[in-house]
């Protein structure tokens, strides 16, 4: 390093800028030999300026092809190397459009973000070796914090000189100057910070959780918090799975110093204190807390989002905003074909049905509501602004041993957002949201539960009988209305948890009474079951023939595993389908909407009948029920429109899942 005028100059980091700025220049297409075609990175000016965006996405693997120095010094060293990196993207984009910035602020930065990136680490592996390394980490999201300003760069003004001082970098905290430049100036303390003259950025913290799979046996999840800045803030929210790239850094950790439950405040003494040690000790800071060494801890700078929905990779420029926005997911012409193809199969809605939990023998109509309640109804929106329910919800009720819990844990897997729970040991907070201080301002935050982690897609709560009763009065409103209202701790909040339920309970008793209907072999009160759009019962009846198929069936997987397993299509082809599917809004036709006015009449007259063995009275929900499987039917036969034939196949599933 070079010493000039006071400054430092690192002539490897200049050498690193001008290979990244030739290599931002000439990199061309993906099946390049660097001779041909347009160069890639022009192009992607270009997405910048439509989506008015100030951040450069970077392909890793590109670079790697390029040139094998530059990967190894970007992946090596990158927290010294970012702001050379910054740079050579503002010269490229000067250099080509200058325009883009000059129409905006000379002044703005261009910032660098990678992605793709080969050295992917879970979080227990991120040391202190990492720090200032190019990594990966996956984790899921479970704490946002709001998006706060953060100053980046700060110019302060002497208060004895009036000189001013330019881009002093701020380490984490508010760091002033250590001297004046002036020569005849020695002012080391009293400074103004020039806020018009100064970068802020936009800043938020995420807390990110190992995921299931990642968690050794024994231990508990590791957690850390990640930064975000600039154009990422808001891209993750809690729930999501999220592979974040950026580097390791190590921060003071402040609130480690305070007692637990207490805030490193600073305080002063007490001139009446008898037997102090200094009587005008003033002020004191960390010292009053009793500690003398300061802690740190690691945390992760991120420079790009990835959200993963567990199809493919997503377009990491693009945010999915709700649940029936998908539209935009562009499938490639080979899964259209395959999903086709997959159509065409003769008597295909029932080999469909055979793909859910091929694992499980038998139970066809829990396995055709699972795969409706997967594809869901429509999302609707009154002129009041009022919210229809398009999830559907699912209840199922067995003897023990009867796989309840399999199907759980096969829906809990195959959708890209669920949770997974059990009734016992699930609180009414855990499950909606609950109010909580965040540690380092001290403010209330609202901490997502089971409910709201799974927003647009499914939560299975498993032992649901064995909830607490005030704990299931807390998901009515979540099952309805499909929104979490909280009044606690002078937040008042309305949150949204748009997630199907499927639940699965036991009898009362421990064995199902045949001689009973539904509602006395049950404990779940009446306004959480009419809630359900499907309720279905197994039964652990002693039959020879069908315990003898179960039996093969179970020793046949235990001894050949997936080859034991032959469903017509596969858990990918199952996802992509359903995928592609939940695009689709079909809409009522007027044959359809008269079969369901008669269906409903005929329901309801039935349940008027003396002696019928009706689960639960029939209600207006019920009417809403059938609406959504009909339009589910629909959408697992690729229609646009709500045939009769699809209302008949949705009145046959209701009059078969309530009336036991």
């Amino acid at each position: 390093m070079d010493a000039f005028g006071g400054y430092f100059m690192d002539e490897k980091a200049v050498q690193v800028e001008n290979i990244f700025l030739e290599f931002l220049k000439s990199f061309r297409g993906d099946n390049n030999n660097n001779n041909g075609g347009e160069p890639f990175y022009e192009a992607e000016i270009e997405a910048m300026r439509a989506n008015e965006s100030t951040t450069m996405f970077i392909d890793f693997s590109h670079v790697m092809r390029y040139n094998d120095l530059l990967q190894k010094a970007i992946a090596d060293e990158y927290l010294r190397f970012e702001p050379y990196l910054k740079n050579a993207c503002k010269r490229f984009v000067t250099e080509l459009k200058p325009s883009f910035i000059a129409d905006d602020n000379p002044n703005k930065d261009i910032n660098v973000a990678f992605f793709n990136i080969p050295f992917s680490k879970r979080l227990r592996e991120l040391t202190t070796a990492e720090i200032g390394k190019l990594v990966s980490v996956t984790g899921v999201v479970t704490r946002t914090s709001e998006v706060r300003p953060e100053l980046l760069q700060g110019t302060f003004k002497c208060l004895e000189c009036g000189s001013v001082i330019k881009n002093v970098d701020q380490q984490f905290k508010y760091t002033e100057p250590i001297i004046c430049v002036n020569a005849t100036c020695s002012n080391r303390m009293r400074w103004a910070l020039l806020r018009t003259e100064s970068k802020f950025a936009d800043w938020q913290r995420v807390r990110v959780q190992e995921t299931s799979n990642e968690i050794p046996a024994g231990s508990l999840p590791r957690s850390l918090d990640v930064v975000l800045r600039h154009d990422i803030v808001e891209q993750a929210r809690a729930g999501d799975t999220v592979v974040f790239t950026g580097t390791v850094v190590v921060i003071p950790d402040i609130m480690a110093l305070a007692s637990p439950g207490e805030r490193a405040e600073t305080r002063r003494e007490a001139p009446q204190r008898k037997n102090s040690g200094v009587g005008n000790e003033g002020v004191k800071g960390l010292r009053a807390l009793g500690v003398r060494d300061l802690s740190y801890r690691l945390a992760f700078i991120a420079n790009s989002v990835q959200v993963s929905d567990g199809r493919r990779d997503v377009d990491i420029r693009n945010r999915k905003k709700d649940a029936d926005e998908e539209d935009y997911q562009q499938f490639t012409s080979e899964e259209m074909d395959e999903i086709q193809r997959m159509r065409n199969v003769p008597d295909f809605f029932n080999k469909l049905v055979d793909s859910v939990a091929p694992t499980v023998f038998g139970h066809q109509d829990i396995k055709r509501a699972i795969l409706i309640m997967l594809l869901g109804g429509v999302h609707k929106l009154t002129h009041e602004g009022i919210n229809l329910r398009g999830d559907i919800n699912v209840c199922i009720v067995g003897d023990p041993s009867c796989a309840k819990s399999q199907f759980l844990k096969y829906t809990a897997g195959i959708v890209p957002r669920s949770v997974y729970t059990s009734g016992k040991s699930s609180s009414a907070a855990g499950l909606t949201a609950t109010v909580a201080k965040e540690p380092e301002t001290g403010e209330f935050c609202i901490e997502a539960g089971a409910l709201m982690l799974a927003d647009n897609g499914i939560c299975c709560i498993d032992e649901f009988d064995k909830m607490d009763v005030r704990d299931q009065v807390a998901i009515h409103e979540a099952m309805e209305q499909q929104t979490i209202s909280i009044t606690k701790a002078g937040i008042q909040a309305t949150l949204n948890a748009r997630t199907s339920i499927l639940a699965a309970a036991n009898p009362t008793g421990g064995r199902y009474d045949k001689s009973k209907p539904l509602k006395y072999n049950v404990a779940l009160p009446p306004p959480i079951l009419s809630r359900f759009d499907l309720v279905y019962v197994m039964i652990d009846d002693p039959d020879d023939q069908t315990d003898y198929h179960i039996a093969h069936h179970i020793v046949r997987v235990h001894q050949k595993r997936e080859e034991a397993l032959a469903p017509t299509f596969t858990t990918a082809q199952l996802k992509r389908y359903i995928a592609y599917a939940k695009t689709l809004r079909p809409k009522l036709n007027a044959e359809a909407r008269a079969l369901l006015v008669e269906s409903y009449v005929a329901l309801r007259r039935g349940d008027t009948t003396p002696g019928s063995r009706v689960a639960y009275r029939m209600t207006v929900r019920q009417l809403e029920a059938l609406i959504r499987l009909s339009e589910a039917i629909a959408r697992s036969h690729l229609d646009t429109q709500v045939q009769p034939r699809h209302v008949r196949v949705a009145v046959r599933l209701l009059k078969t899942s309530i009336i036991r």
